[in-house]
């Protein structure tokens, strides 16, 4: 293995994947998939088999799986053995010397946020906040700061190096500026006084900068949206969906309704929304709620005008989606008299039927609903999941060996793991190295000094 190898298969979850790994230890296999982590450079096997291991308080073993990695020189590898030697106790100094930044100044943003989320997590929360003031100008290191606190005793600290951050974005904001390095912090002030017991305060705070429209972000009036539900401030979060924010916090709103034990007034909210402003988002809630509650046919109702529309507001597939196990009703609903192709994408529509015919035990029927023209996938690899999917895992698995390609290894990997023969699918699954020779190799293009190609597609 080398650092090319390791950063290549995490930026593109190669090697056996994260869910592979999953099925594997759902399976019992932490030896095996420990094994293949070494001998075959495999990083998503470290990551999974350190994981169980340490749950499992082998921490000699995870450091012994880990230690390869970490001779490649690659820093995430010493970041997981920090993190084991942490977890094993005893070992502090040796895991803050393991990733310590270079002295001088010469550590970068990124090198100083690792090393403050590993000195919190060696109890080290004061060394971790003088490390990360020079650098909170910057928005993401400001949550980091939040969260490595947390129940560390240091909010009123936190508090003082928020304060100038947010009066700041506050005034910026209320002379129409735009102050995008410190777009959360209101959020963050608001968060910290809340867990530090101060909620009213951060309500009081928080409220008359979304009542002056000081703000910048959407989060934040969601952030203070949500703050007024988790302390029962119903009645001002309903003068809130009331207003210009409706469509933005209006299903807050009504969320906090059901949770209070009133689902048919936060029904009501959400038909009267709709009668007042028919926006796909109060659909999408509405439906989405009905549906969690059982009634399939009052969702479809909600839901079908959006049926047809464009893929960010499509209503059918978030009805879709926690129907996939459930292939009765899955069926029910794409066959349903109202329902309309996808638009632009009328595919997905059959492959959804498909899903739940399989599921159903009619693979033929299946096979031949799914049998569209799509260029992205291969027919066999779809019959072969549709296989699985019926439960016929001995005909999917000699449609995948037929087929032989790299993607039918990988999925004939899975399918082996369910019939219990993980070392033979261990055996199919294709190396990196055979991963990394399959993939289109792409011709090198002129580039400009911004870094964009100089010819199409730009």
């Amino acid at each position: 293995m080398d650092m090319d190898d390791l950063a290549w298969q995490t930026s593109n979850y190669r090697g056996l994947s994260p869910r592979r790994v999953r099925l594997l230890l759902e399976h019992g296999h932490l030896n095996l998939v420990a094994q293949v982590a070494v001998e075959r450079g495999e990083w998503f096997c470290a990551e999974g088999a350190v994981e169980e291991l340490c749950q499992a308080g082998d921490f000699g073993r995870a450091l012994s799986v880990m230690e390869p990695f970490v001779e490649t020189g690659w820093r995430a590898a010493s970041y997981a053995k920090a993190e084991i030697l942490l977890r094993a106790g005893h070992r502090t100094e040796e895991a803050l010397d393991l990733v310590r930044p270079e002295e001088g100044g010469r550590a970068s943003t990124t090198e100083c946020r690792d090393f403050a989320e590993v000195l919190g997590k060696a109890g080290r929360i004061d060394e971790a906040i003088e490390l990360l003031v020079p650098h909170l100008d910057e928005s993401w290191l400001l949550s980091v700061l939040v969260d490595i606190t947390e129940g560390q005793d240091r909010d009123e600290r936190v508090l003082e190096l928020i304060a100038s951050r947010a009066d700041h974005a506050c005034q910026a904001r209320g002379e129409g500026c735009c102050d995008y390095a410190h777009s959360n912090v209101q959020e963050s002030q608001a968060r910290v006084l809340e867990r530090a017991g101060r909620a009213d305060e951060a309500i009081r705070i928080l409220g008359e900068d979304i009542a002056g429209r000081r703000f910048l972000a959407q989060n934040t009036l969601v952030t203070y949206a949500e703050l007024l539900a988790r302390h029962g401030r119903l009645d001002e979060l309903r003068e809130l969906g009331g207003g210009q924010d409706a469509r933005t916090v209006l299903d807050i709103y009504a969320s906090a309704l059901r949770s209070d034990g009133r689902p048919e007034e936060a029904e009501a909210v959400m038909r009267d929304a709709i009668a007042a402003d028919d926006w796909v988002g109060y659909r999408a809630w509405l439906s989405s709620m009905l549906l969690a509650e059982g009634r399939l046919d009052d969702a479809i109702a909600v839901a079908e005008p959006g049926f047809g529309w464009y893929d960010c507001s499509n209503l059918l597939a978030p009805l879709v989606d926690p129907l996939l196990d459930r292939p009765e009703e899955l069926l029910y609903l794409v066959e349903h008299p109202t329902v309309v192709p996808h638009h632009g994408h009328e595919e997905f529509q059959h492959w959804w039927r498909a899903w739940a015919l399989a599921g159903l035990g009619r693979v033929d029927e299946a096979i031949t609903v799914a049998g569209l023209d799509r260029p992205w996938t291969d027919p066999r690899i779809v019959k072969a999941d549709l296989l699985r999917r019926a439960g016929r895992l001995d005909d999917a698995a000699d449609e995948l060996r037929a087929l032989g390609t790299i993607k039918a290894r990988e999925e004939l990997c899975e399918v082996l793991v369910l019939q219990g023969r993980a070392d033979e699918a261990i055996a199919v699954h294709p190396t990196v190295a055979e991963q990394r020779a399959a993939e289109p190799q792409l011709e090198p293009v002129a580039r400009g000094e911004n870094g964009y190609s100089l010819e199409p597609p730009f």
